[in-house]
């Protein structure tokens, strides 16, 4: 590989081109479905020059597209469909967004929650939100098969501990004796739903309404729309 002008870690190149995120890109490469110039790489972290090395992906090209324009999108998520780029014999969220580009979501939301992702091909933007040290507030309204006591819900508002590890402090509001309204300022794995099983409850409806400064509002379940101007400017600072 030649090594003027500039170079990139493959497993940037690949999110970049909209094929998934780095992470999963990572996956891939380990896997061995990454060929540079016809040549399995398995190896994180190599560089290729995007004007000289041919990448494939699955035997397939992948090419760079030049300035691609960003798309940040806001999605309802129905029951049932999960969050990631591919999964076998399950239902994708990008199923339901029909554009011509690649998008990718940020962060997880799981299967059986509904509610707001965020989707984009903004690569930065992605890493930003989906870093720990990126304090953005994700808030939530939960309701609970069995109504929920008030040291239930100063509990969880003060941190619980889960797998050895301490919740972050959340703010947390009744709506009703078994809905509350929760904002985290982390996303731990399947984290709300494991607080409420360690206050001897489970959770019914997990929605998800909010992530840093975009609503979900009015939008219907299912459906997406663009973020508007305002709403990236705000995201992307």
């Amino acid at each position: 590989m030649q090594n003027t002008g500039h170079n990139v870690r493959l497993q940037k190149y690949l999110a970049h081109a909209g094929l998934c995120s780095r992470r999963k890109a990572e996956e891939h490469i380990l896997n061995g479905r990454v060929k540079v110039n016809n040549q399995i790489v398995t190896e994180l972290g190599t560089k290729i020059h995007p004007e000289n090395d041919q990448i494939f992906f699955d035997n397939q090209p992948v090419i760079l597209k030049q300035d691609v324009s960003k798309i940040y999108i806001a999605l309802n998520k129905p029951q049932g469909f999960v969050t990631s780029c591919s999964q076998q014999k399950s239902k994708i969220i990008l199923d339901l967004i029909d554009i011509d580009e690649r998008v990718y979501p940020v962060g997880r939301l799981d299967k059986n929650s509904t509610g707001l992702v965020l989707l984009t091909n903004d690569g930065d933007l992605h890493n930003k939100l989906s870093h720990p040290s990126f304090n953005h507030a994700k808030e939530y309204i939960v309701t609970t098969l069995q109504p929920i006591s008030e040291t239930a819900l100063k509990k969880m508002a003060q941190g619980i501990i889960i797998d050895k590890v301490k919740t972050r402090k959340a703010r947390v509001k009744r709506l009703s004796k078994n809905r509350f309204n929760i904002v985290l300022k982390q996303g731990r794995n399947r984290q709300i739903r494991k607080m409420v099983g360690k206050i001897g409850n489970r959770v019914d409806v997990l929605k998800r309404i909010r992530m840093a400064n975009i609503n979900l509002g009015n939008l219907k379940q299912g459906k997406w729309r663009y973020l508007t101007p305002e709403e990236i400017k705000q995201l992307t600072q």
